[in-house]
């Protein structure tokens, strides 16, 4: 059998549409599942259980919509959209306003919640859904205005205008007053977030 390291995405994708080939679907789970579902995972906010519902019901999507995928571009890109549009779905399952009108993206008058170190998840997990949904994409996975707006169904206008909010929001949470605790393991470092 050839090593499976040394096969394409294409060709994994292939002997799975073809056959049914479990162990090239296997190698597919193995080398994308880590990060479909660490994006998962951020858009829905902190439930682990939520994350892992969609993640099981991304794969499934994938399976289905494997035959049909026309490799335009990467597989990891059109996972991507697979996972968001699951994570959609879910949104609108449990009836989430996921994307605020212009008008709403004022800052909560809620008090930040206090966190107990700086924790970036932590403190996206605390955005709405839409303005997540944004930051995750644009500034963790690096997509542009334009591939978020297509991928969340949304203008790039709103895609700019979700950003800056979260932005402020984020900005807002990580420079919460915190606790002095007795943690001896150091400052913790918080990755910059793209200011574009």
């Amino acid at each position: 059998m050839t090593d499976l390291a040394t096969l394409s995405d294409r060709e994994l994708a292939d002997a799975v549409t073809a056959s049914g080939a479990e162990w090239a679907f296997r190698e597919l789970y193995r080398r994308h599942a880590p990060r479909m579902f660490l994006l998962i995972h951020r858009l829905v906010g902190s439930s682990r259980t939520d994350a892992e519902d969609i993640h099981q019901d991304t794969w499934l999507a994938v399976v289905k919509g494997l035959p049909a995928f026309r490799w335009d571009a990467a597989l990891s890109t059109w996972l991507v959209g697979v996972a968001v549009n699951q994570t959609r779905s879910f949104w609108r399952r449990r009836g989430d306003r996921v994307f605020l009108s212009l008008e709403d993206h004022a800052l909560s008058t809620q008090p930040a919640p206090t966190l107990e170190r700086l924790d970036l998840d932590g403190a996206i997990a605390h955005l709405p859904p839409g303005q997540r949904a944004v930051v995750v994409l644009h500034d963790l996975e690096g997509f542009t205005h334009d591939e978020v707006a297509e991928r969340l169904r949304v203008s790039a206008g709103t895609s700019k205008s979700q950003l800056f909010a979260a932005r402020q929001s984020l900005r807002r949470l990580l420079h919460a007053p915190t606790p002095t605790t007795t943690d001896t393991r150091g400052p913790t470092c918080v990755p910059c977030l793209k200011t574009t």
